[in-house]
């Protein structure tokens, strides 16, 4: 993250909305929007966006597996393609 380039304070946004939105759509890096001194806010560009979401699904679905692992709360891949025969006729 280049701070001077992908911090700006409100102000910036209220009067450079456009100049904002395509540095962030160009360079797909955030920009945190200040309001007095204080991070307020972050943009991103919805590509990125959707890429995120999809990391963090996918880090929740790892994050549940681990758990049932611990718990011991597994399936054989036999028995997996057992069920799964079953579902399909």
């Amino acid at each position: 993250m280049n701070i001077s380039n992908d911090i700006k304070p409100i102000s910036y946004l209220k009067s450079k909305a456009a100049d904002l939105l395509k540095q962030i759509n160009e360079t797909q890096r955030p920009v945190i929007i200040t309001q007095n001194g204080e991070p307020r806010a972050v943009l991103q560009d919805p590509k990125s966006f959707e890429k995120m979401r999809n990391a963090i699904g996918v880090l929740k679905i790892l994050s549940l597996a681990e758990e049932e692992i611990k718990n011991n709360d597994v399936m054989s891949n036999d028995l997996v393609m057992e069920k799964i025969q079953e579902k399909l006729k």
